[in-house]
């Protein structure tokens, strides 16, 4: 097995950023959705509510961040200078974050049509994993752990299920993962726990259960049918008791950091023998 892509997200629920390496810390990947779009009471958006996010192209720089749309101008935003932090509400979590300021407030408003605001998560906030599915970690404003690791072989086997049906094939990036490892069967990820890649080391704690941004254009926001909702719902629904929902990928923490390349070999060092409970 290998890793045959790496992704991230600069700005939440933004469009993703493919690499060749990158560098793997305590919260996962190194400038993986530090920045975050909020309404105006600094409660934080997705493509869940506002598609137009898949829009947005964050490019990181040494500075801050550049945003642009496909086609559009591009604004250039410098890390927030301000010492004053706001509270930002991510889920069930508080996360005191730098606001970026009136010009990315106002850029982020006309992208999303509505009234938002982009701030920045620096070194210094701190926002930790709920410790329910193993140790507490750091981790960035992603939805709840630092990575999301998938498989090529298990979209291959959901896309022929999906197929089945007459419905649409769908591609990777409908999970957003960032960690994409071919040259395994099918959901063989169900029974990895621990996993050596290259330098790095890496613990799946819990499959993520899947949302209707699956169901959406990652160019455009625009839903697209009900695939792949509807055939996860059916070949991949979870009976575990503290975990509902229809799955694809796991969730993982960082035992080891360093750098992380694709085609870095995976191996597997700890197994989960039971696999994951299913319908």
């Amino acid at each position: 097995m290998r890793v045959t892509s790496l992704h991230i997200y600069p700005v939440k629920s933004g469009r993703s950023i493919s690499l060749d390496q990158a560098h793997l810390r305590p919260r996962g990947l190194a400038r993986d959705r530090r920045w975050i779009i909020t309404d105006e009471n600094n409660r934080f958006l997705t493509q869940r509510e506002c598609g137009a996010l898949a829009r947005i192209i964050a490019t990181p720089t040494d500075i801050g961040v550049t945003l642009s749309t496909d086609g559009g101008d591009a604004i250039d935003i410098a890390f927030p200078s301000t010492k004053v932090r706001e509270a930002v509400v991510v889920w069930k979590d508080t996360v005191l974050a730098l606001p970026a300021g009136t010009v990315a407030d106002l850029w982020v408003s006309a992208i999303a049509g509505r009234p938002a605001r982009l701030l920045f998560m620096d070194d210094d906030a701190d926002r930790n994993t709920p410790g329910k599915w193993g140790a507490k970690t750091p981790v960035s404003f992603a939805d709840g752990f630092p990575l999301l690791v998938t498989s090529t072989s298990s979209l291959s086997d959901l896309n022929n299920e999906i197929t089945k049906g007459a419905g649409e094939s769908v591609g990777m990036e409908r999970f957003r993962p960032n960690i994409v490892i071919e040259g395994s069967d099918p959901w063989a990820e169900d029974y990895w726990s621990l996993l050596e890649i290259g330098d790095v080391t890496i613990e799946l704690v819990k499959p993520c259960a899947r949302c209707l941004v699956t169901t959406k254009d990652q160019r455009t926001g625009e839903v697209k049918g009900r695939a792949p909702l509807r055939t996860l719902g059916r070949i991949r629904r979870s009976t575990h008791p503290d975990l509902q929902g229809a799955l694809f990928g796991w969730n993982a923490a960082v035992i080891k950091q360093g750098r992380i390349n694709v085609g870095d070999s995976v191996k597997v060092l700890e197994r989960r023998e039971n696999g994951w409970p299913l319908a």
